[in-house]
Order: structure tokens, then sequence, then C-alpha cells
């Protein structure tokens, strides 16, 4: 059979303008990879960090600037390896300082974050750098693109989110877990903040954000979308009222030093917490 080359050219053509179109290129195409981490694109403009210790850092990109969150744990030359992506200027923004979120800070001259994590920074290597707080509501505009600034308190006082609102995606850090979330982390917040921060995330949904990457990518290796933070709702709302969902020891190393370290679970949704301290 005589193949129709005419037929062909157009159909590729079609597919050419289809995937400019989609981004659908944008989708799992590793870029970088060392000892340390791998890079993948996952987005128009927006690529994952994945460390070898299972963390997760985010670079985006706009027309002007480009925009680093989290630093990870342990990853050499970190500046560096984020130049093989963009040269641009950038803003290094942390959901929280926590050390595998934090540890890698000391490669960068200037670092953003919400100052009521500031009581963690004392378990961090000093930073000489230049500090910055954000606050609720704060925009990072990268040209063409803007992220904004969402305070989720809970599994650490200052944890914040990030929001493209029209790519319709949320970069959260720990805010909401990976599949897995740890509450009452010292310094000891009550459930009913973790409440409070889910159903601020649901209206936020509700108003277009459309998928979470979340602070360890690499367990998941894809974004939640609203059903998560709503079975994490369920659960969080049922520790509140003193009526867990199908509660169990949680026999893994436990966060900090509990004395009654246990979990719930409702599909992808997991919640760990110290029985002793969710008030």
């Amino acid at each position: 059979m005589i193949p129709n080359f005419k037929n062909m050219t157009r159909k590729l053509v079609f597919l050419a303008v289809f995937i400019c179109v989609t981004g659908i290129t944008a989708v799992k195409a590793q870029v970088y990879k060392n000892k340390d981490l791998s890079i993948t694109k996952i987005e128009d403009k927006v690529w994952v960090v994945e460390t070898t210790d299972m963390t997760a850092m985010y670079i985006i990109e706009g027309n002007d600037k480009a925009l680093l969150i989290d630093t990870g744990t342990h990853c050499e030359d970190l500046d560096k390896v984020v130049r093989q992506i963009t040269t641009k200027p950038l803003y290094v923004v942390l959901t929280h300082l926590h050390g595998d979120h934090a540890g890698n800070i000391k490669y960068f001259k200037e670092i953003y974050y919400q100052k009521d994590d500031e009581v963690l920074m004392k378990k961090l290597p000093k930073y000489n750098g230049k500090v910055n707080y954000v606050k609720d509501g704060d925009i990072f505009d990268l040209g063409g693109r803007k992220l904004e600034v969402k305070h989720m308190p809970a599994h650490t006082p200052g944890s914040i989110i990030l929001l493209d609102h029209q790519a319709g995606l949320c970069f959260s850090g720990d805010s909401f877990g990976s599949g897995e979330v740890w509450l009452q982390l010292q310094p000891i917040m009550p459930i009913k903040t973790y409440v409070n921060s889910l159903k601020r995330m649901e209206k936020i949904m509700e108003g277009g954000i459309t998928k979470i990457y979340c602070g360890h990518y690499p367990y998941m290796k894809k974004p939640y979308k609203k059903d998560y933070i709503d079975d994490m709702l369920t659960l969080a709302e049922s520790l509140e009222n003193g009526k867990p969902v199908d509660a169990k020891k949680y026999t893994k190393n436990s966060p900090e030093r509990w004395n009654k370290p246990m979990f719930v679970t409702k599909n992808e949704a997991n919640i760990v917490y110290d029985a002793d301290h969710l008030k």
C-alpha cells in the first residue's frame, strides 16, 4: 500500500499545532540529573526538582524573572544547578523552614518566607544572606506570570502556598502533606488551625485552582486535585470533633517524641498526629 504523504503531512502539522496549543510537551520531560537530584518539566515553564531523599523543589519561569520554591536538604551547588534551567533573575521562596525544604539556603544571597516560621530558623545552619518576609496576598510578578502567597498554617506556623491563578496551579510545600501530613510538630498548633486552612483551600480551588504540586512530589509523581483536600478536611474535622475515622497507631518513626503517635486515612489523604496535643 502506497502511503498518502499529503495526508500524513497534514496530520503532522495538526499534531504540532495541538502540542503548541495544549503544552503537551511540557509533561514528564526530564532535562537534568546529577547525584543529588533530577529535574523534570511538568508544566509550561515549570520544572520539579526531585531529590534523592524524596523532597521536591519547583522552578517557575516568567518572561522576565524566575522563582525557586524551596531549596531541599543536601544538594551540592544548588544555585548552579538552577542555572541549568534558567538564567533569569531569581526569587527564592521557602514554603516553610523545615530542614528538608530550607537546607540549601546558603547558596542564595536572598530568600523569602513567612515570619511566623522564624522560630524554626535556629534549627538551620546560620544564614548570612538577606531575609525578606512575605505575607498573605503578596505577589511575585515574573513577567507574564504571577504567583500569589497564601498563608496556610498548621504543619508549621508560617507555612505558605503559592498560587498561579492563570495556570490553575498551586505549589503547597507541606501545608497539606504529600499523601501524608504531619501535624502537632513543635511549635504545636491546634487541629482547628488545619481545619481552617483546608476550608480556605477548598474555596481557592473552587475559584479555579485545579492542581496542587506538593512538597514531596517523588512519592506521588502527580499533582493532587480537590478531592484530596476534601478527604483531608473530612479527616481533620473528625479529629477536631473527637471522633477520628478509624484511627490507628503510627508505627513508623514518629516525627518527634510523641506519647501517642496516631494516624487516620481516607483514600490518598493521611494525617499523622499526636493524640495528646490535638487541641
